[in-house]
């Protein structure tokens, strides 16, 4: 059975930071590669950033570029998502899910509880 923990959110002020964390059981982790999405209200579920198995590759939504890093630590089954200068826009619940890589990152249907992220401006 797998299971995904989202951790890390908060609230902050506009130009603040954060690091989420998304601990994975229940899969062969560094099979899998790893995305992050998030989800603002009233908004459809959007693709924030994903890694490969190794992560080696990262991919990242053209909004979040230059200020979001995504990496993983397979021997902790563990992806985290590195949010810098975050702007009130980037509130939302943030997911993390084992994705199938492409040119449209697709979940595996796989989701976390999510954890929340405030940006105040």
């Amino acid at each position: 059975q797998v299971q995904l923990v989202e951790s890390g959110g908060g609230s902050v002020q506009a130009g603040g930071s954060l690091r989420l964390s998304c601990a994975a059981v229940g899969l062969t982790f560094s099979s899998y590669a790893m995305g992050w999405f998030r989800q603002a209200p009233g908004k459809e579920r959007e693709f924030v950033a994903a890694c490969s198995g190794s992560g080696i590759l990262t991919d990242y939504a053209d909004s979040v570029k230059g200020r979001f890093s995504i990496s993983r630590d397979n021997a902790k089954n563990t992806v985290y998502l590195q949010m810098n200068s975050l702007k009130a826009e980037d509130t939302a619940v943030y997911y993390c899910t084992p994705i199938r890589w492409g040119g449209n990152m697709v979940s595996l249907g796989y989701w976390g509880q999510g954890t929340q992220v405030t940006v105040s401006s």
